[in-house]
This record gives structure tokens, C-alpha cells and sequence, in this order.
């Protein structure tokens, strides 16, 4: 009596999804939230206390006024100049390099309503085990440190001087890329991921 096995070309595709989504899985998801819930929350205010103050004191600082220029003004306007068109309080930087310092800004604000987002994700009480939550929070993340490193790069940019800037653009460039792959390979795995358990679905 001869045993004629058949094989099922299903089954080895879905062994190959199976452990593809065993290796991605959290071994204990549930507890890894609670346990990089506060920390995150404790980065997330760091973060936008940082960029609040980046925004309000930037980089270069901004046109002072001594009390000695207050006294003989009648009006706020007063505090520009006729000549110039420069305020009191204006980023200094701002007014030399207009184009460096909206991009500068453009990163910081992002970063900061990020990092806002973030903590407003962590304490509203949502549910973390949810995926679409999940991803949610990873975004967030990436968008705040993304943001936060363009933001580190833009302000070095303005207050380098033109002398030394061309002998170091490359690193900026080099750490630029790296960052750039560094992410596109971190949301990469999770595409795989979500296709992994498509495949799994479809499986079984």
C-alpha cells in the first residue's frame, strides 16, 4: 500500500510568513508601552521645551534695545528702524539670512507640534495596543526626531561662518544621508511587516 502525500505549495509560503511575522512580533507588547510610555513622554517635553525656546530665542539672538533707546520713544513703531526696516526683537538672523532661517523655523515649528502630539497621544487615555495607535506613535516619532535633527542642521548652518563652512559641508551631507537611510530603513521594516501579516491573512 503506497501513500501518495501531496504537496501543497501554500504550506511552505505560509511556515515562511509565520516566522517573518514571529521575528517582527512584540514578544510582550503590552509591557514594552508601559514600560517606554513614560519615557517618551520625558523626551517629548525636553523636545518641545527646546524648540519653544529655539522659536522665541533663535539662533543669533535677536535686535536688543537698551533702556537708554526706550526713553525717547513715543510710539511702538519707534522701535524700527527708518533706514532699515529692522524691529526691535527681530531675529538677527532672520534679517541676513531670510531663506536659511524660514527653513530653520519651518523644521523647529514642526518639531514642535510633533513633540506636543506625541504627549497629547501618550496622556489621552487611547488605547496603545491598537496598530493604527501604534503607528500612529511611530510616525510621530519619527516626524519629531526627523524634524529635530533638520532643525540642528539648519541653525548650525546659519551661525557657521562663510570661511569654515565649505571645508566641513560633507559631513553635513554625509550625516544628512545617513539619517535620511537610518529612517527609510526603520518605516522599510515596518511596511514589511504590514505585508507579512497581509500574507499571513491570506494563508490561513
Amino acid at each position: 500500500m503506497s501513500i501518495v502525500q501531496e504537496n501543497n505549495p501554500k504550506s511552505g509560503f505560509r511556515k515562511f510568513c509565520k516566522s517573518l511575522d514571529s521575528w517582527f512580533e512584540y514578544k510582550d507588547k503590552g509591557k514594552w508601552i508601559e514600560e517606554m510610555k513614560a519615557s517618551i513622554i520625558i523626551a517629548a517635553s525636553m523636545v518641545a521645551t527646546m524648540t519653544f525656546t529655539l522659536g522665541t530665542n533663535p539662533p543669533g539672538g535677536v535686535v536688543q534695545v537698551g533702556l537708554s533707546d526706550v526713553s525717547g520713544l513715543e510710539s511702538v513703531l519707534d522701535f524700527c528702524s527708518n533706514v532699515t526696516g529692522i524691529c526691535a526683537g527681530s531675529a538677527v538672523l532672520g534679517i541676513l539670512y531670510h531663506n536659511g532661517y524660514i527653513a530653520f523655523l519651518a523644521c523647529n515649528t514642526i518639531c514642535f507640534i510633533a513633540s506636543l502630539s506625541l504627549i497629547f497621544l501618550l496622556v489621552s487615555g487611547i488605547p496603545m495596543e491598537n496598530t493604527f495607535t501604534m503607528w500612529l506613535l511611530s510616525s510621530c516619532m519619527c516626524i519629531t526626531i526627523t524634524s529635530l535633527a533638520l532643525t540642528y542642521l539648519f541653525a548650525a548652518i546659519l551661525v557657521t561662518p562663510d570661511t569654515i563652512w565649505p571645508n566641513y559641508d560633507n559631513v553635513f551631507a554625509i550625516a544628512l544621508i545617513v539619517w535620511a537611510a537610518i529612517v527609510i530603513v526603520f518605516h522599510g521594516v515596518r511596511i514589511v511587516r504590514f505585508f507579512v501579516r497581509k500574507c499571513n491573512c491570506i494563508c490561513n
